[in-house]
């Protein structure tokens, strides 16, 4: 495997990850407007692709391959809860 295959190899085991982490981040500034107007989309969003990398790799490591429904469920509510964590607990 060359370098540029294992580029693409880690783009896309984290794909899921930051796909998911920049739409739920921009759902979420659009449905809380005012209560999130001051914190940037850039800080939500990197708060929620770091959840759902740590999840990515743990569900690599646990289960010795990705894509497993159980990694991406545990994706998702990491997601959720780092984008909680940033946009309403950590404001405060």
């Amino acid at each position: 495997m060359g370098p540029l295959d294992a580029i693409f190899h880690l783009l896309n085991l984290f794909a899921p990850a930051i796909g998911t982490a920049l739409l739920a981040a921009a759902g979420m500034k659009w449905l809380w407007r005012r209560e999130l107007g001051s914190v940037s989309y850039r800080s939500l969003a990197l708060a929620a692709m770091s959840g759902g990398a740590v999840i990515t790799v743990a569900g690599l490591v646990a289960f010795g391959r990705d894509g497993r429904m159980t990694t991406y469920g545990a994706m998702v509510l990491a997601i959720a809860l780092m984008l909680w964590w940033r946009g309403f607990w950590r404001r405060r």
